[in-house]
């Protein structure tokens, strides 16, 4: 308070205690713009961007997924010499760069653990390691450049490495797989056939397909549930030749008791040992060439 006009005399300000002093270090300020210089706090501003950002990403991939469903080829068959294995697109370039001297044989640890590993690490240890408010990218060079070479790295080496598996496909006059089936399956809707079931094209025909123990026994216990509507295999092997594999005493065993610890479920319960019978008779019939 001050009493005179005097310029020397001490003032002092008295404060209302009744008012509360806030405390405004910890509040987030609504507009870092304000702030020249200052960066947010990556925990848990940063962080919160980043995960939205991720999820837009991982929503937008699996879409791409659901649209374009991958090719799925034949069962896999170790003796066909000719089969050139490729990983999925988003992997070609790790699979084109362990092709390289430095990244095999002698060096398949580096090659596998090391240069597959340093980028993930790299990205763990980056918002402990780059620690810059400088947010412009052009004003961070060294994380900028790493981007950057890592992005056209990844863009070099997936095209190369399907460049190269286009090669080798014209050279040894082979068509993909998943090319083959699409092809067969449009030449067979065109005949009105139904579409061919790949790996299935030589399992033998059905022998005696109007058989009461078919139509009736088997569709009653709900055998093609499992074995396929025609007894094609499916969640269950092929019955079509297992008169070939198994007698008709070990069909009896197999349909009374099961097998592989349930997976082929027990019918004595539901099933008469007449009905077992005539359907273990049925099964012994399925023999390749029997039909023709």
């Amino acid at each position: 308070m001050a009493h005179k006009h005097d310029p020397n005399e001490k003032i002092v300000f008295i404060g209302d205690s009744r008012v509360r002093k806030r405390d405004y270090s910890n509040v987030t300020p609504p507009d870092y713009t304000s702030f020249p210089g200052k960066s947010e706090a990556f925990i848990p501003n940063f962080l919160l961007k980043e995960w939205m950002v991720g999820v837009v990403v991982l929503i937008g991939f699996l879409t791409l997924v659901i649209a374009e469903p991958a090719p799925l080829g034949y069962p896999a068959d170790p003796l066909n010499s000719a089969f050139i294995p490729m990983p999925d697109w988003y992997f070609l370039f790790l699979y084109q760069l362990l092709k390289y001297p430095y990244a095999s044989g002698d060096f398949i640890v580096l090659g596998v653990l090391g240069l597959s590993g340093i980028p993930f690490i790299a990205l763990l240890l980056a918002p402990f390691l780059d620690t810059g408010k400088e947010r412009r990218f052009y004003r961070r060079p060294i994380a900028s450049s790493l981007m950057i070479v890592s992005l056209v790295a990844v863009a070099y080496l997936t095209w190369v490495s399907w460049d190269h598996y286009q090669h080798e496909l014209e050279a040894n006059g082979q068509t993909p797989e998943h090319i083959e089936r699409e092809i067969k399956a449009e030449e067979a809707v065109e005949k009105g056939l139904p579409r061919p079931v790949p790996g299935k094209e030589k399992i033998p025909a059905m022998v005696a397909a109007d058989d009461p123990a078919f139509t009736e026994t088997m569709t009653q216990a709900q055998c093609i549930a499992c074995h396929g509507a025609e007894l094609e295999g499916g969640g269950a092997p092929a019955l079509r030749g297992i008169g070939d594999v198994l007698s008709k005493e070990e069909l009896v065993e197999i349909v009374t008791n099961g097998k592989n610890n349930g997976a082929m479920p027990s019918f004595k319960d539901s099933l008469s040992a007449e009905q077992i019978d005539q359907i273990a008779t049925w099964l012994s019939s399925q023999k390749a060439g029997a039909a023709e």
